[in-house]
């Protein structure tokens, strides 16, 4: 299964200067207790802001950088159907992390959301989510963390096949 994971505030940003623009402990505790032992895939810039590897989980890079170095628990890949072609191969799930490009490039696949709301507006942010990244989509749970941050769950709306009549 392909999840989205993401954080947003009040106005669907993401990011500000390259970086995310907040830290919540409970938000990083339940991402961590989410995506552990299954497969994320970022985008380079992404990439670049972690300090290395995501523990017990296999990160892949989406880079057009055919130079981006490979290591030890990361996988460079150039574009979606390189993703999604490993990712078939596995049994676990993939999480989409980010950033906006890479959110953007594997909407048509994201068959679940989870969103934490921040409950924040930040002022000068530059990286925001699509405005209809969750059309076609359905909340199924609202759970809430602590630092009042809440999460919802949802999932693609199954499209009706009507029969065919003679």
């Amino acid at each position: 299964m392909i999840i989205g994971i993401v954080a947003v505030d009040q106005n669907l940003a993401i990011g500000k200067d390259g970086r995310l623009p907040w830290h919540y402990s409970a938000d990083m505790k339940f991402f961590k207790q989410t995506t552990i032992g299954n497969a994320v895939v970022m985008g380079r810039l992404t990439w670049l802001t972690l300090p290395g590897p995501l523990k017990d989980r296999q990160n892949i890079v989406l880079s057009r950088d055919p130079n981006h170095p490979s290591q030890d628990s990361v996988v460079v890949l150039s574009d979606v159907d390189s993703v999604l072609d490993r990712i078939r191969k596995q049994e676990e799930h993939l999480f989409v992390i980010g950033g906006a490009q890479v959110y953007e490039l594997f909407l048509p696949h994201i068959e679940r959301w989870i969103v934490t709301e921040v409950p924040l507006a930040i002022e000068g942010a530059d990286t925001f989510m699509p405005a209809n990244f969750l059309d076609g989509f359905e909340m199924y749970e609202l759970r809430q963390l602590a630092e009042g941050l809440r999460v919802k769950f949802y999932e693609r709306k199954v499209a009706l096949v009507s029969e065919a009549r003679p």
